[in-house]
């Protein structure tokens, strides 16, 4: 069963999707997607996961992208806002209980919200390919630019001097580094979720992040709980790739920290194990939160 709505925030519309069965006694799964400023659609392909546990599978878009589509609001692209939106989300589809999983910059906001708000009734989280730190992701990211080629090396390190990313020569270097720890262009024989035209939120992500994803220099950039990370309660499952943006080491820093941590790396994966090994990643999940 497919339930659509929207909830209603600062005085614009915040878009979710619910999959699966309502009259579960599972505790629901709220996921929060990456960005800022992407959308919920790549979580849809865990929608089997629904039927194969009997479980809720919850998204959004979160505002400023997707259904939530907004811009020309700069000064609403800050962690204070997305905050917010989970709250008012949790409260409108009345989710006392719940399992938070975040992927990317949706795990530094469910990090966040751990690790600041105290939240009640999280039963437990899911880090999937994110970060404690901007500092320690831009610094990760720096050291994996020194494995492109060395005139790709230039192109970035000169557009990064001169805040000018235009050149042909700088898109294709970031293109590459993208096609090797990010994502690559979906096949033809891709989920429609994958494939189908979706509404990006460039401008939050700009404001929020930066320019690309190794110079955070928005109003994210100094994002770090780090330090804050053996005060979350809620058991914790990670998930990370071989060849992700996440580096193992960023993994591994939330691994070390986090009191009751399970961390599960998927060696030839990039950024998003949950669409490049489906399976692997829907049953780990799956038996995780069945232990629970």
């Amino acid at each position: 069963m497919l339930i659509e709505g929207y909830v209603e925030y600062l005085n614009h519309r915040t878009y979710y999707r619910i999959a699966g069965d309502p009259n579960s006694r599972k505790t629901p799964l709220l996921m929060l997607h990456g960005g800022p400023g992407s959308t919920h659609n790549y979580f849809e392909v865990l929608d089997s996961l629904a039927i194969e546990d009997g479980r809720l599978l919850i998204s959004y878009d979160q505002i400023g992208c997707g259904n939530s589509y907004l811009d020309g609001h700069p000064e609403l692209w800050t962690m204070d806002t997305w905050i917010g939106e989970l709250k008012a989300v949790r409260k409108a589809l009345g989710l006392k209980e719940v399992i938070l999983l975040g992927q990317s910059w949706g795990g530094m906001l469910l990090l966040e919200y751990m690790c600041r708000h105290d939240p009640a009734g999280v039963k437990g989280i899911v880090l999937s390919s994110t970060l404690p730190s901007s500092r320690l992701w831009g610094e990760e990211q720096s050291r994996m630019i020194r494995q492109l080629p060395d005139r790709m090396q230039t192109a970035i390190r000169e557009a990064t001097k001169q805040n000018n990313y235009s050149s042909a020569e700088y898109r294709a270097a970031e293109a590459l580094y993208m096609e090797l720890h990010a994502a690559g262009r979906p096949s033809p024989q891709a989920p429609d979720c994958l494939t189908r035209a979706k509404r990006s939120g460039r401008e939050s992500y700009l404001i929020g992040w930066g320019p690309n994803e190794f110079t955070p220099m928005g109003t994210l950039k100094d994002f770090d709980v780090t330090e804050l990370l053996p005060g979350i309660k809620a058991p914790a499952l990670i998930f990370s790739g071989g060849n992700d943006l996440c580096t193992p080491y960023i993994a591994k820093t939330m691994y070390d920290r986090i009191p009751k941590a399970r961390w599960e790396l998927f060696r030839d994966c990039r950024h998003m194990c949950f669409v490049e090994d489906t399976p692997r990643y829907s049953r780990i999940l799956r038996e995780w939160m069945n232990q629970l």
